[in-house]
């Protein structure tokens, strides 16, 4: 019977940061040439590429982003699509792809995730970012800071929870991100740290926040049994939800609708419970952020992730679920466009067992990926299982050409 799971066979990052001296072509062919040389196939073999970039025609001028990438990395002229959904955009690119697949156009296709924002400056960003917030919210001069404050200030007064509470996950996260030679922030910081850091919007502070950043990251994927390892990573499931754009129309601040039935639509369909994840990547774009997150995903009952989180269970070497080994967005940086699919080639490399020193997890079997866009108008969860093929396939090496850079 021909075998229905769609494989990864290829993923790769860039390293995150302020990359000031690599351009997004730059970035791109490194992370796409890093991926498909893994895959051990050629560029023939990629019948279509999926975008993820959301700020390429704000930041960078250019909105032909599919067919500009497709160019770049020597494509042309298999199918090529931008897909954007603000902070998610990677994470509906790479559901897209799945979809492509499943629906029987393709068999192997890349997923990429691009995003530089560091050559703009600071008010020119926050206001690009922006442009996935609610008409209401820009008219009021709001920024993503500030709606999230509102989530914290709504969360610290219905559970209870102090600022340390918060800074608790930028511990975590910084801590993990210490092991990440790719990581933005490869250092440690303490809950004094975080509490003494500038005041940004009551009541998150600099290190309640992720920083803006320069990156790529690429995912070849299949469903071609001939070209599929003995050992590989599956995808099982693959869901999206929705909201509000606006903040204020929605019945809590202190969950996301949108991300709640992804969830609940990706443990249906993959058949496991949130007790079986044994490693993920969140969006903790903020720290509240992935206290929601935690919750909304299962990981931890309503109200209870700030305690969670304190007591370590997930924090590698302590607890069972390992929550962001890559330092999350707040620690490796969040190229908002490549954010899904680095989250993607995180637990595909824990799964796998080759996440060197992030190596958070022996043995993991099942990993979720979780991306949201704006301040939760949509969210996709991704789970991905350790999987072995009933015979292995032996897989045809092609050497990559023309990806030389400029």
């Amino acid at each position: 019977m021909r075998n229905e799971s769609i494989f990864i066979i290829g993923a790769s990052t860039t390293r995150f940061g302020e990359l000031w001296n690599s351009s997004p072509r730059e970035l791109a062919k490194e992370a796409f040439t890093n991926a498909l040389s893994q895959s051990g196939v050629g560029v023939s073999n990629i019948e279509a590429l999926y975008v993820g970039n959301m700020l390429g025609g704000m930041l960078g001028h250019q909105e032909n982003i599919g067919s500009f990438y497709a160019e770049e990395l020597s494509l042309s002229p298999v199918p090529a699509f931008r897909l954007e959904a603000a902070c998610a955009s990677g994470g509906v690119a790479l559901h897209n792809a799945i979809n492509s697949i499943k629906a029987g156009l393709y068999k192997t296709v890349a997923i990429l995730g691009i995003e530089k924002m560091t050559d703009a400056g600071g008010d020119l960003v926050a206001s690009a970012l922006m442009a996935a917030g609610s008409d209401e919210e820009r008219g009021s001069g709001i920024t993503f800071p500030g709606l999230y404050a509102l989530m914290a200030q709504a969360y610290m007064q219905q559970y209870k929870i102090k600022e340390e509470d918060l800074a608790e996950v930028s511990v975590k996260n910084h801590y993990h991100g210490s092991f990440n030679h790719k990581a933005q922030f490869r250092f440690q910081v303490s809950i004094a740290d975080v509490m003494k850091s500038s005041r940004i919007a009551d009541p998150l502070k600099l290190l309640d926040c992720s920083p803006v950043t320069d990156g790529a990251a690429c995912l070849v994927i299949t469903r071609d049994e001939s070209i599929i390892p003995k050992n590989s990573v599956s995808i099982i499931a693959s869901e999206v939800g929705t909201d509000t754009l606006a903040l204020h129309k929605r019945s809590s601040f202190t969950s996301l609708r949108s991300a709640k039935e992804a969830a609940k639509q990706a443990y249906a369909k993959a058949g496991v419970k949130a007790t079986d994840v044994d490693v993920a990547e969140v969006h903790d774009c903020f720290s509240i952020a992935e206290l929601i997150a935690l919750e909304d995903l299962e990981f931890s009952e309503v109200g209870r992730a700030a305690v969670d989180v304190k007591k370590g269970k997930f924090t590698r070497g302590k607890g069972k679920t390992i929550v962001n080994p890559s330092g999350g967005l707040k620690a490796c940086g969040h190229p908002v466009g490549a954010t899904g699919i680095k989250q993607a080639v995180e637990i595909y490399e824990q799964l796998m067992g080759t996440a060197g020193d992030k190596q958070s997890v022996k043995n993991a079997k099942i990993g979720l990926a979780h991306n949201v866009g704006g301040s939760g108008a949509i969210a996709t969860v991704h789970i991905f299982k350790k999987s072995k093929m009933q015979s292995a396939k032996i897989k045809t090496k092609f050497k990559v050409q023309n990806l030389q850079y400029f």
